[in-house]
């Protein structure tokens, strides 16, 4: 079964380059599609800190994707995993899934921090961060996880 999915909008501003790391301080807009949205779309989730941003890694070309194990960034000291073991731009069906903090709305811009995608991308979908969703009791990662993620916000 193959599904057809349609931008809810794009990224504007931010980065322009995917590099691997220092996120953190990056802001950028997402800006809904106006012939499919108005600004009663994103009313409400001014009141939440965080929203999480579905988006496709949309510069990834077909003989970069990965379907078995690698090497997180290529580093050979790391250890092979899976694909679903890691969190790269290379997947299967290229989707990327960031929490972001939300800095402001106006209109059918969506003003965030934080978002690891590259001006342009097509935004999927956007999701309030509710304290209901986030992981209860311990998060375990292995430390390659902790390691990369060091200079990544």
């Amino acid at each position: 079964m193959n599904f057809i999915m349609t931008p809810v909008g794009h990224v504007r501003g931010g980065r322009s380059d995917p590099i691997d790391d220092d996120w953190g301080a990056s802001r950028a807009i997402v800006e809904l599609d106006a012939g499919r949205f108005d600004a009663t779309a994103l009313s409400g989730l001014d009141q939440f800190s965080h929203a999480e941003i579905v988006f496709v890694f949309d510069r990834v070309g077909d003989d970069e994707i990965v379907s078995g194990a690698r090497h997180p960034r290529g580093r050979t000291d790391w250890p092979k995993i899976g694909i679903f073991a890691q969190r790269g731009k290379n997947r299967p069906n290229r989707i990327g899934v960031t929490v972001c903090g939300v800095v402001s709305i106006s209109g059918l811009r969506l003003e965030v921090e934080g978002l690891d995608a590259i001006d342009g991308t097509p935004v999927l979908d956007i999701k309030p961060v509710m304290s209901g969703f986030v992981p209860r009791g311990e998060v375990r990662e292995p430390e390659w996880a902790r390691e990369i993620m060091a200079g990544y916000w």
